[in-house]
C-alpha cells in the first residue's frame, strides 16, 4: 500500500483541517470546504476565509457557496509547474480542479517519453491532459461535459499549450474506449478518475460500482507490452484500494509490469499530518 502525497505549492496549500472541513488556500484566496476524513480537530482557533461551501441535507451532493466580499466573474488565474489554469467555485463544492493529483501528474511524466500517446478519461477541465502535454506527450481528453472540455481549451491557451497535440473529445468515456478498441487504436498511456455517478452527452447513465471492470477490461484492450501505464483514481465511495488494486491486477496480468494501490493524501500545513482524499491503482512497466 503506498501513499501519494501532495505537498503545497506556491499557488496551493492545506492550512488546516478538522470537525469535518479543511481550510485551503488558492492563490491569495482562502476557503472553506466540508471533509469527513478531517475527524480531528483543528490546529488553529480562527479560520479568516473568502467563502465556504454550505453542504445540503443530501450525502451525495448539494449545498452552496458563501462567499465573503467579491470574486472575479470568471475565476482567477493558478499556475502548477508549467501549467496555467482558471480556478473558480463550482457548484460541485471543489474550485474547478482536483490538487490532491498534483503527485499523480509528476509520476505520470516521468513515465512518459515525448510524442508517445496517452489518454485522459473524465478529463474536466484538462490540467492533467496540459501537464502530459507539457512533458511532450500527445494527449486523447475526453469528457461528456461540453462545458468542462470548453475549459479546458481556454486553460491550453492561459498555459501557452494551444498548439500542442491535444484531441478534445466530447464524449461518454465508456463508449469512446470501446470505440478505440474496435478501431485498433493503441496507447501509451491512460489514466482515468471515474465519478461514483455521471449522465453521458446523450444521457447514458454512469455507476461506478457497475461500469468499472468493464471499462477497465476496455483500457486493456488499448495496451500492450510497450505500454508505459494506466492510472485510475477513485473518489467518494465506500470502496477499497486493495480491491481496485486486485482488479487492476487481474487485467493486467499477461503484459507483466507493476501493480500497486493506496491513497491520495494531502500534506496539512500546520501539522504536517495528512489527509485522504482518494484511492488509487496504478500499473507500470
Amino acid at each position: 500500500m503506498l501513499t501519494m502525497v501532495t505537498e503545497g505549492w506556491d499557488d496551493y496549500g492545506l492550512i488546516d483541517s478538522g470537525h469535518g472541513r479543511k481550510l485551503e488556500r488558492y492563490g491569495k484566496r482562502r476557503f472553506i470546504r466540508p471533509e469527513p476524513q478531517a475527524m480531528w480537530a483543528p490546529a488553529l482557533d480562527n479560520w479568516d476565509a473568502d467563502g465556504e461551501f454550505l453542504p445540503g441535507a443530501d450525502e451525495d451532493g448539494g449545498g452552496r457557496w458563501e462567499i465573503n466580499g467579491r470574486l472575479p466573474e470568471n475565476g482567477w488565474p493558478l499556475h502548477w509547474r508549467d501549467v496555467t489554469f482558471q480556478a473558480s467555485c463550482t457548484p460541485f463544492r471543489h474550485l474547478g480542479f482536483f490538487p490532491d493529483m498534483s503527485p499523480v501528474w509528476d509520476w505520470m511524466r516521468g513515465q512518459i517519453a515525448p510524442e508517445q500517446e496517452v489518454m485522459n478519461l473524465f478529463g474536466y477541465t484538462g490540467v492533467g491532459s496540459l501537464a502530459l502535454a507539457g512533458a511532450g506527450a500527445k494527449v486523447t481528453h475526453v469528457d461528456a461535459s461540453k462545458k468542462s472540455v470548453e475549459a479546458g481549451k481556454r486553460n491550453a491557451v492561459l498555459s501557452g499549450m494551444e498548439d500542442k497535440p491535444i484531441r478534445w473529445m466530447i464524449d461518454d468515456a465508456a463508449k469512446f474506449t470501446a470505440r478505440e478498441g474496435r478501431r485498433g487504436r493503441r496507447y501509451d498511456g491512460i489514466i482515468l478518475d471515474p465519478p461514483k455517478y455521471g449522465r453521458g452527452p446523450n444521457g447514458e447513465i454512469w455507476r461506478l460500482e457497475e461500469g468499472l471492470p468493464g471499462l477497465l477490461q476496455d483500457c486493456r484492450a488499448l495496451l500492450d507490452e510497450n505500454s508505459k501505464f494506466l492510472f485510475l483514481t477513485v473518489y467518494a465511495i465506500r470502496m477499497s484500494a486493495l480491491s481496485i488494486g486486485e482488479l487492476m491486477r487481474q487485467m493486467m496480468q499477461d503484459l507483466g509490469g507493476t501493480v500497486e494501490c493506496g491513497e491520495l493524501a494531502v500534506r496539512e500545513e500546520s501539522r504536517g499530518l495528512l489527509l485522504p482524499t482518494a484511492i488509487f491503482a496504478r500499473w507500470s512497466k
